[in-house]
């Protein structure tokens, strides 16, 4: 895995000397011999080997090559996380990133940052020929460029500048008298925050030299802001500045119309969704009727037999009344968690946390859980067909719950002798894993059906438990759809019954 990554990796122990790196350090400096050879090689020989092979630009080495390898040589010294940059020759830049581990060793990251520094040059160079004064501030709000335009509108030196937050200039600004304010500074200073945190802001400062600044303040896409002056003294800066407020309406005009749709889809949803409900309502009462009443007259019952009967009731007894009162709690518990989740995702507003997931382990993971329940019943739960490795892009957590919740009904509507069969594949660029038993199945004409809420899948009469509520199923597809996938299912009277999972693939 580390010898795919476009990043060259090595590790160096304590004393300094190279223990591993991956493949991409040939790719990185080709003139190294492969790397089981440089294993064991000090820092100082490996860099001198690169300098033998005219990897190095000669600036670099104006010093000489002993200065030169004492410089690399401090990232090996713990608590020196400061990044490097290694002109090499032919214009190339590597960028070197040091972390250390307790025991003294050493992780250098070596990635070629050509293009990056490249586009940053030709960057800083139209900023500082640009008539306007920039300002780029980062993600933690402290400046990493600016022109000397910002510097001189400021009032000091630009290298005085890198890495001083926002809050620290401007106030600087307002208390030195730089620009005319029509309020006290504090209030001032305050409303300049406020609109520096929104996404995109404007404002005109005066300075005491009666220049007029159009000040345009926006969010980057990297976290950062970009921060423009646009002198607007002369009537040209003045016609700009109204183009732009034009363009920043229009804008908005455009955002106002997204909304109204947005809002008018909002309402036929919520017209389907009324329509919808008013459908189920009788069938959610129906249900909930009796998935809530049997188990609490359950437990109200054995609780009021354990109260009354307390002096003359058994261990065992008082063990297996409060087995069956737990158990009647766990069901209600599941009702309820079912309906909560099925609200939150018809909501839109169930959060999954998606990544990279090896649903053949995840698969083997479920077995191990039931094995004991399966093995109980003479049921056998096989799970050859999941090699480890196929990755799904999938929240861990929601696709564990989804494939619990398709073996336990395999489990539950099998009988004895039966086998369950756990298997994963590839379609494309899609994950199918497939929940099958050999049991009774379901008919055909009863397969889109038992997808809806509360409803059964019609082979209860071996099944091993109550049906429950009718609501596994129809979790488990809208957990399916909220990932961009779907669940099928295949089966007929006495042909067993096929649940398959399809879900994106992990790039």
């Amino acid at each position: 895995m580390l010898d795919t990554l476009r990043v060259a990796l090595t590790v160096f122990d304590a004393d300094g000397h190279l223990t591993y790196a991956n493949a991409h350090l040939g790719y990185l400096f080709a003139s190294l011999p492969p790397v089981p050879r440089l294993i064991g090689t000090s820092h100082a020989a490996l860099m001198g080997l690169v300098i033998a092979g005219g990897e190095i630009d000669e600036a670099e080495l104006a010093d000489g090559p002993e200065a030169f390898i004492a410089a690399c040589r401090e990232q090996l010294r713990p608590g020196n996380y400061a990044p490097r940059d290694i002109a090499l020759r032919g214009h190339r830049i590597v960028e070197v990133k040091a972390r250390h581990a307790p025991c003294g060793s050493a992780i250098l990251l070596w990635s070629d940052v050509t293009q990056a520094r490249d586009q940053f040059a030709r960057l800083e160079e139209a900023v500082s020929l640009s008539a306007d004064a920039f300002a780029f501030y980062d993600r933690k709000d402290r400046l990493v460029m600016a022109n000397a335009l910002y510097a001189d509108f400021v009032g000091r030196p630009l290298d005085t500048l890198h890495g001083c937050s926002f809050e620290e200039i401007v106030t600087q600004v307002a208390r030195t008298g730089r620009i005319l304010l029509d309020e006290a500074p504090d209030s001032w200073l305050k409303r300049r925050l406020e609109s520096h945190a929104t996404p995109a802001g404007h404002l005109t400062v005066t300075t005491d030299e009666g220049r007029a600044f159009l000040v345009r303040d926006r969010a980057t896409p990297d976290g950062g802001r970009a921060v423009i002056f646009t002198d607007i003294t002369d009537r040209v800066r003045a016609e700009t500045a109204l183009a732009e407020q034009e363009g920043a309406l229009e804008r908005s005009r455009a955002e106002a119309r997204r909304q109204g749709d947005y809002l008018a889809d909002m309402t036929r949803r919520l017209d389907q969704a009324t329509r919808r409900a008013d459908s189920a309502k009788t069938t959610l009462l129906r249900t909930m009727s009796h998935e809530l009443k049997t188990p609490l007259n359950a437990i109200l019952g054995f609780s009021d037999l354990m109260a009354s009967m307390a002096a003359s009731l058994s261990t065992e007894q008082i063990r297996e009344y409060a087995g069956l009162i737990r158990q009647g709690g766990a069901n209600l518990l599941k009702v309820i968690n079912q309906i909560m989740d099925l609200t939150k995702i018809s909501a839109g507003r169930y959060d999954i946390r998606r990544g990279a997931v090896d649903v053949g382990a995840l698969a083997w993971l479920e077995r191990d859980t039931f094995a004991e329940q399966a093995s109980a019943r003479g049921i056998t739960i096989v799970a050859d067909g999941c090699p480890i490795g196929l990755m799904a892009d999938a929240d861990e957590a929601v696709l564990s719950a989804m494939l619990h919740g398709l073996i336990d009904n395999a489990v539950c509507h099998s009988a004895s002798g039966c086998t369950v069969t756990l298997s994963a594949s590839r379609r494309g660029r899609e994950i199918d894993l497939c929940v099958h038993d050999n049991g009774p199945g379901v008919a055909v004409e009863d397969l889109e059906r038992i997808l809806e809420p509360f409803e059964h899948a019609g082979r209860g009469e071996g099944a091993h438990h109550a049906q429950g509520a009718g609501l596994g199923l129809t979790l488990i597809k809208a957990f399916a759809e909220l990932h961009g996938g779907r669940l099928e299912l295949h089966s007929g009277n006495g042909q067993g019954f096929s649940a398959h999972i399809v879900l994106p693939g992990a790039a």
